[in-house]
């Protein structure tokens, strides 16, 4: 008898307790409204741009980055995107126009060499305490090509052993000389004569080592001589026919 009434206790105890689980249960469905079942838990939450970084990026992130390379491939990956913009909003830069582009092409492509030029120094041009040497450059090619800017120029002797520095520039950089064949170019270098300064003249040379108006290829002609004196050495960018 006494063991009947223990399981009949526990019984109800165990009853009750699904009463006030089922309860509890109805409470938090009715808080958590008609669409709590179908909120998205924590796994289902879109990455972050961190989770991107790690492997996690979307197939549109991905068209976008082929797309912005492929755009950077045909551009030559150099010229700067008329769209591109600042924090601000303005366009960081501006591509050039089809003239420049054009210009710049040409004259990357007919510029006078080294190897279709002859060089000579002309004779000294001396007054008012200035001495300037013609620097001729001839087209010795078949076609017509282009010079523009400074050349390179430094005095050496025949065993290659510099003579003071290489020229500084002196004035603009001009405008583009075109030569026919035949036809001649020339920049002055420009120095001082002996006495007019305190400066110590420089020993004479017996080679003026050329780099023409942008070439990487050197030209030599024999000096005649030429002597700087008062720490001056100049040269001119190339102007049209020969001097000298």
């Amino acid at each position: 008898m006494s063991l009947t009434i223990k399981t009949l206790g526990r019984g109800r105890r165990v009853a009750a307790g699904s009463l006030i689980a089922v309860a509890a249960l109805a409470l938090t469905a009715c808080e958590g409204g008609p669409d709590a079942a179908s909120r998205p838990s924590s796994a289902a939450a879109p990455a972050t741009s961190h989770d991107k970084e790690s492997g996690g990026s979307s197939s549109s992130h991905g068209s976008a980055e082929s797309a912005g390379a492929k755009a950077q491939s045909s551009a030559g990956g150099q010229r700067p995107s008329a769209k591109a913009a600042t924090p601000g909003g303005k366009p960081t830069g501006k591509a050039p126009s089809a003239a420049e582009a054009h210009t710049s092409a040409e004259a990357t492509s007919d510029r006078c060499t080294a190897a279709n030029m002859s060089l000579r120094l002309g004779a000294a041009d001396a007054g008012a305490g200035n001495i300037r040497y013609p620097l001729v450059f001839t087209n010795k090619g078949t076609k017509a090509c282009s010079l523009r800017g400074f050349p390179g120029v430094s005095l050496i002797n025949r065993d290659g052993s510099p003579v003071g520095k290489p020229a500084t520039r002196e004035g603009g950089a001009g405008r583009v000389v075109r030569l026919q064949p035949g036809q001649s170019a020339h920049a002055l270098l420009h120095t001082l004569n002996e006495g007019v300064s305190d400066t110590p003249c420089w020993g004479k040379s017996q080679i003026v080592f050329v780099y023409p108006p942008g070439s990487k290829e050197s030209m030599t002609t024999g000096s005649r001589g030429l002597r700087v004196c008062g720490g001056r050495f100049d040269v001119t960018a190339v102007e049209a026919g020969a001097l000298g």
